[in-house]
């Protein structure tokens, strides 16, 4: 015969049964873990942010892909430039700037950038003759290293207002302000102040 099952009581009417849940709250070891995983969340959002300000506003680093500013810049060399030097500061005659190409760059392959050295300002006559470049009537004197001979001459060009003359060290083998002109401010990215690649190289231009 089979056993008889006592049936479960029934709670009177109006009374509440407490049911005990599987879920248990975390722990403080859980708590920590969450609150660090937040934390480094926070951290890496910020970083990126902050990354992307620098690199937007303030600082870029640009690699050389050709040799038109040896022996300054070699190919493969890693810059870093300083875009508050041009939004704030002032661009000198020698300065090394990187700046968006002309539209009539037609050099070789289409590049998006480029970094070339400021001989003429704004309101300057430019003129060559042999190796020797005249600013406003007088020689230009190169303290920076370069390569001779000059290359293809300046003619006689009187740089626009906002606008600059840009020439590679390399003279002969630079293609620049010689060939399409000269770059407006509006297109300059910002100066170049330090070489950082490769570290047998490192320092300030």
């Amino acid at each position: 015969m089979s056993e008889a099952v006592e049936p479960a009581p029934h709670a009177p009417e109006g009374t509440t049964i407490e049911i005990e849940s599987k879920e248990h709250p975390p722990t403080p070891r859980h708590r920590r873990t969450l609150y660090a995983l937040i934390e480094w969340l926070v951290i890496i959002a910020l970083a990126l942010g902050v990354s992307f300000l620098l690199r937007s506003y303030v600082v870029q680093t640009f690699y050389i892909p050709s040799g038109s500013m040896e022996p300054t810049l070699l190919i493969g060399d890693r810059i870093v430039v300083n875009k508050l030097a041009v939004d704030w500061g002032t661009i000198h005659r020698g300065d090394i700037l990187v700046f968006k190409a002309p539209p009539s760059e037609h050099c070789g392959e289409p590049v998006t950038d480029l970094v070339k050295r400021v001989i003429g300002l704004p309101g300057d006559h430019l003129t060559s003759r042999g190796n020797t470049i005249y600013v406003n009537g007088s020689p230009l004197n190169e303290t920076w290293s370069h390569y001779e001979p000059l290359g293809q001459a300046i003619g006689n060009v009187t740089v626009p207002a906002n606008h600059y003359f840009m020439m590679g060290d390399n003279h002969p083998y630079s293609c620049d302000s010689r060939v399409w002109g000269t770059v407006p401010r509006s297109d300059i990215i910002g100066k170049a102040f330090l070489r950082i690649w490769p570290l047998s190289r490192f320092g300030f231009l």
